[in-house]
This record gives C-alpha cells, sequence and structure tokens, in this order.
C-alpha cells in the first residue's frame, strides 16, 4: 500500500485521541519495554474507559491532552517500538486525513509550520 502522508510534518494528531485503546499483548510489550511486569505496566501507563484499558494522557498546548508517550516538544512517540498496535496500524489506509488538512491549511496559510490549534 503506498502512503500518501508524513507522519514527520504532522504534530501528532492521532496521539490526542480521548481513547488509545490498548491490548494484553500491548501492555506486555509496554511491560518489557520498560522492564516491569504487566501489572504494574497496566497501572502505571493505563486507565479503564467502557471498552477497556487505554493510554493514559499528558496536558499538551496544542491539542489540550495527548498520549502521555508523546514527547510534546518534538511531537514524536518515545516508545516508538513498544507502541500499541492501534498506533502501529494507524490510519489503516493510504491517506490520512488530519495530514490532508493540515497539508492544504498550511498551503492556504503560506506557513509550513501552520498547526491548527484546539479551541475551547
Amino acid at each position: 500500500m503506498a502512503l500518501h502522508y508524513d507522519c514527520s510534518k504532522c504534530p501528532a494528531y492521532c496521539c490526542s485521541y480521548e481513547h488509545i485503546n490498548v491490548t494484553k499483548r500491548d501492555i506486555n510489550r509496554l511491560a518489557k519495554h520498560f522492564d516491569v511486569d504487566a501489572d504494574t505496566a497496566t497501572r502505571r501507563f493505563t486507565k479503564s474507559s467502557p471498552d477497556g484499558p487505554v493510554l493514559r494522557h499528558q496536558k499538551d498546548a496544542i491539542y489540550g491532552s495527548v498520549c502521555m508517550f508523546l514527547d510534546v516538544k518534538t511531537r514524536r512517540c518515545t516508545i516508538y517500538d513498544a507502541r500499541p498496535a492501534v498506533c502501529r496500524d494507524y490510519p489503516d489506509r493510504p491517506r490520512c486525513g488530519y495530514y490532508e488538512f493540515l497539508r492544504w491549511e498550511r498551503e492556504f496559510q503560506d506557513d509550513p509550520e501552520f498547526v491548527p490549534l484546539k479551541l475551547g
């Protein structure tokens, strides 16, 4: 599948999703990455949601709240090799809608670094 987006040009919009679901396999991968047991990884890195465990968040100047593993300065994942399956698969198609929007806005604003801030 040919990709028509470049994550390195995005401020990590997908990391701002409120629910970044994780599986037991993801938790085990995180546990191994941080050299802790699965129960410790679950307590430290996840919280409960109606759909199961999700990654915890941290405050963010752009989106208000983002995944706890996003470096908010570089806008890159700090656990890239241990990231959950949902992150590995995103956006699971050749195009990313946010990237298309961002690319259009940057061209329209004549600013290659433009990032629309979350309102509210």
